[in-house]
């Protein structure tokens, strides 16, 4: 049953790489920088656990609290876990020769955040059963992937826009932290149940936005 539960927690997160990889239809990135921004991305679940951990210790998450389920989601959780993505995007191949498209953003991007998403998995496949990995399996490993797809389409544009570059990086730092935060908000707070809704929601639109992101990008390659 562990091996079951397992898979189930790493296979989502592989099959949303293999699935942005044969995206990047003009211009392939090398595999060894694709497998090294994704180990990079396991890396920093770490630290960032350790943080949110000593945020839940502090009483940051108290779900019955709605101040207190606010600051953990946006800022211990979804500041955190951004910030920490885009910090590993930055200074790894964002500054190489082969990041030589925007598309290579979104791609680089979602390879980190799978890989922090697939440790998180197999981390908690170590503590809850198969039905929280399931759960997960449809809506938090979706999330990271649309939540990196947004942040990567704007660090691509960043890239190929010195004069811009600063307010892009921003802009799109800005964006998926509140929707992550509002996703994890949702979801996190126990006082009014409904709002699970609007977690769908969210992860939906963000879904959506990341598609047309993914689909502009493709379209204006250099490469194409």
């Amino acid at each position: 049953m562990y091996i079951l539960i397992l898979l189930l927690a790493v296979l989502p997160g592989l099959l949303i790489s293999y699935y942005i990889i044969r995206q990047d239809k003009y211009d392939r990135e090398p595999r060894l920088h694709l497998l090294f921004s994704f180990v990079a991305g396991m890396l920093i679940t770490f630290p960032v656990l350790i943080v949110e951990k000593a945020a839940a210790n502090a009483g940051w998450d108290q779900p019955n609290h709605i101040i207190a389920t606010i600051a953990f989601a946006f800022v211990a959780v979804a500041l955190v876990e951004e910030g920490a993505k885009l910090l590993v995007l930055l200074v790894y191949p964002y500054s190489l020769r082969i990041f030589n498209e925007p598309m290579d953003g979104i791609v680089y991007s979602v390879m980190i955040g799978m890989g922090f998403a697939t440790l998180e998995n197999v981390l908690y496949a170590g503590s809850f059963g198969l039905q929280t990995i399931l759960v997960r399996a449809l809506t938090a490993v979706p999330a990271h992937g649309a939540f990196s797809i947004i942040l990567g389409y704007f660090v691509g544009l960043a890239k190929f826009q010195p004069e811009k570059r600063l307010g892009l990086i921003v802009k799109g730092f800005l964006l998926v932290t509140l929707l992550h935060g509002a996703y994890d908000f949702f979801i996190l707070q126990s006082l009014y149940s409904w709002l699970i809704i609007l977690a769908v929601v969210v992860l939906a639109v963000s879904i959506y936005y990341a598609r047309r992101m993914l689909i502009d990008h493709q379209e204006h390659s250099p490469f194409k």
